[in-house]
């Protein structure tokens, strides 16, 4: 890491000190190290020196900062060092702010964290149009902005901004914001088109010098209501679950009226509480997890995977269709769709056409792109439209007899390289393959709904599977942007498996007689993004009720089947809980569960799922369905938005004592 200091001419306005950010490596983002800050301190004092009437900050390689060294924060053990890494910070970048001339921060692209609070502490801002990736994800981690952000980003944009920021966008799976919405919220100034970015930047800089551009800023927003509205989303995203969030809350609203030099103290001590907390360790952990596996997966074997440049999908539902316009979109390849009746397919293929039109609004394609997949994509009710295809992925009806009769004729009508893949979630892929004459170039390719915004594949693998077709699902989950996890195959693989177990527990728990309410909220210590039954009706009480059903005939000792899910499949899956709280069964639903008379309290309820969740994943581990505990993290934290500071799940288990309690082990003995 370093920081390039030169002077140049402002347009005759006179000098200005440039520094740069640069990583020294293209494939590296620029982090603030200690080291690294250190760095930027010496250029800063550097500059003092320098007869210049401006300074400006920019990065290299359209990276403007990645923000703080998250393997420094990872190493911090005691909150004293928690509190002089805040300290640190806090000293570096508010010199940004304090050099007696005006300072300009460059955003030509990633500024995260500490990174977006570097160019915060600048005078003036301004971004590419092209840029993307700007937000201050700290909560989504485990800590809070403690380099300035909570106290500037709030007076500088408002608070509504800073808690969509700070807090919603954060607890949103990090979603970030592009340079036009940054610039629309009015956490920077003007924004230029990426070619001549700095060109203009200097030149506008020069405008603000000499007075003919003004800078205009008026913060906007109610700040009790934004604090409000951001507590609002804390509670039902954690559930009270994790403390930063709240605490990154106290200070933004404590930003309203409090001195920068006091403020900048309670950011500090934010640091130190949340630096050595286990929520933070654990959602450090899960970061790096999640971003290892996303660059390499493991178990990805040496075979060099097959050239797929076309795609069948058999089927043309929801799911199909979906699946459609995803290898569409990422593979830009021709796709066809089949199905048994004109009228699926027409609808298939409408559905994905709509899509296109989708992305295109968005800005994501281009027209001209759309247009070529637009017309890239087909239907036909004869299975022989596939014949020319790479890779084709059957999605129909969940159940075996079927699938098996759609490979007993698909085979013969493909090519003898083409893979086929299976979208089953639970169904044995093992006894699909029995079907087939060549059943080594059969794989499962379990995605999850909504296919377009959920990042996991599990990847399954028979014992005929070979290793060229296993490379090509690999190879073809990166090309759409996928993680994909290796699993062994094994009735429901890990997420629905370890998921059903779950909420097994919840059922049984309802059973008993607990109240609906009380098991709902029972879970909240998980701080899972949807309540059980919330999720239960996202995902379609039919569906959960298969997979019940597919896991008892497997594991009859632990496993079964609640009347009670079927009573509720059986009325039609009646949504049964808002986030405003219980519904009112009425009329034909009235009474609609048979419930015991020994209700359990909410820790009791707890306790039991710790324990089959640790129980579960155990088995899991002992029967090779995965490789390791950070296989299952993985899964489920892609899989079904298990949050980041349970670790995924496991180092939670570790922490409360339900690993060694029921699976007779710390699944991570060493940290954590």
């Amino acid at each position: 890491m370093s920081v390039h200091v030169r002077t140049l001419d402002l347009f005759g306005q006179g000098q200005m000190a440039l520094l740069t950010l640069d990583s020294g490596d293209p494939r590296k983002p620029y982090v603030l190290s200690p080291t690294a800050l250190a760095d930027l301190n010496s250029a800063l004092d550097h500059v003092q020196t320098l007869d210049v009437i401006a300074v400006g900050v920019t990065g290299a390689h359209h990276v403007f900062c990645a923000g703080a060294d998250l393997k420094a924060v990872a190493t911090t053990s005691a909150r004293e060092e928690a509190v002089a890494l805040g300290e640190l910070g806090h000293r570096v970048l508010r010199r940004l702010g304090d050099l007696g001339v005006p300072s300009f921060a460059y955003l030509n692209g990633l500024a995260l964290g500490g990174g977006l609070e570097t160019a915060l502490h600048c005078t003036y801002r301004t971004v590419s149009t092209a840029a993307r990736g700007f937000g201050l994800p700290e909560a989504y981690l485990g800590l809070v902005p403690g380099w300035g952000g909570t106290y500037l980003l709030p007076r500088i944009a408002g608070p509504d901004v800073a808690v969509q920021v700070a807090i919603e966008n954060a607890l949103a799976n990090n979603k970030t914001l592009t340079g036009p919405q940054a610039l629309a919220a009015g956490i920077v100034d003007a924004a230029f088109e990426p070619a001549d970015f700095l060109v203009q930047s200097l030149r506008w800089s020069a405008s603000v010098l000499n007075g003919s551009v003004v800078a205009e800023r008026a913060p906007q927003g109610d700040w009790d209501a934004a604090i409000a509205r951001g507590r609002a989303v804390a509670d039902a995203r954690t559930h009270g679950a994790a403390p930063a969030p709240y605490r990154a809350l106290e200070l933004l609203a404590a930003a309203r009226t409090a001195d920068r030099e006091a403020h900048f103290v309670a950011e500090e001590e934010a640091l130190g509480d949340l630096g050595v907390s286990p929520e933070l360790h654990a959602g450090l952990y899960a970061f790096d997890l999640v971003q290892r596996y996303g660059r390499r997966p493991v178990g990805v074997p040496d075979a060099e995977p097959r050239t797929v440049t076309s795609v069948g999908v058999v089927g043309a539902g929801l799911m199909a269709s979906q699946l459609a316009l995803l290898f569409l979109h990422r593979l830009q390849v021709p796709v066809v769709l089949t199905d048994v009746s004109a009228e699926r397919v027409e609808k298939g293929v409408a559905f994905v056409r709509q899509g296109v039109r989708d992305l295109l609004a968005k800005g994501r394609i281009s027209s001209d792109t759309a247009n070529r997949l637009t017309a890239s994509v087909s239907g036909s009710v004869e299975k022989s439209a596939l014949a020319d295809a790479d890779l084709v992925i059957e999605a129909v009806f969940e159940e075996l007899a079927v699938k098996q009769d759609v490979l007993r004729d698909l085979e013969p009508l493909l090519r003898e390289d083409a893979v086929i893949a299976t979208n089953t979630s639970s169904l044995s892929v093992t006894e699909m393959a029995s079907v087939l004459k060549n059943p080594e170039r059969f794989v499962g390719f379990h995605f999850f709904n909504p296919v377009a915004v959920l990042p996991l594949v599990e990847v399954v693998r028979t014992t005929s599977t070979d290793d060229a077709t296993l490379a090509t699902a690999f190879a073809v989950g990166k090309r759409l942007k996928k993680t994909c996890v290796l699993v062994r195959d094994a009735p429901a693989f890990v997420v629905n498996r370890i998921s059903t177990r779950m909420f097994d527990e919840v059922l049984r728990a309802l059973d008993s007689g607990t109240p609906l309410l009380d098991v709902e909220h029972a879970l909240d210590p998980l701080g899972l993004p949807m309540s059980p039954f919330r999720l239960a009706h996202f995902v379609g009480p039919a569906v959960m009720l298969h997979v019940h059903q597919t896991l008892a005939a497997a594991f009859p000792d632990r496993f079964r089947v609640s009347e009670n899910l079927r009573r509720w499949v059986e009325a039609g899956g009646p949504e049964l809980v808002t986030p405003k709280g219980p519904v009112a069964l009425t009329g034909a639903h009235d009474g609609l569960f048979s419930t015991g008379s020994e209700p359990l309290s909410r820790d009791e309820v707890l306790h039991r799922v710790q324990d089959a969740l640790a129980d579960e994943i155990g088995r899991v581990l002992d029967e090779g369905v995965v490789a390791g505990p950070q296989d299952v993290d993985v899964c489920l934290v892609l899989g079904t938005g298990h949050p980041l500071f349970t670790g995924g799940i496991t180092p939670y288990l570790d922490r409360v004592g339900a690993s060694e309690r029921a699976a007779d082990r710390r699944f991570h003995p060493d940290i954590l």
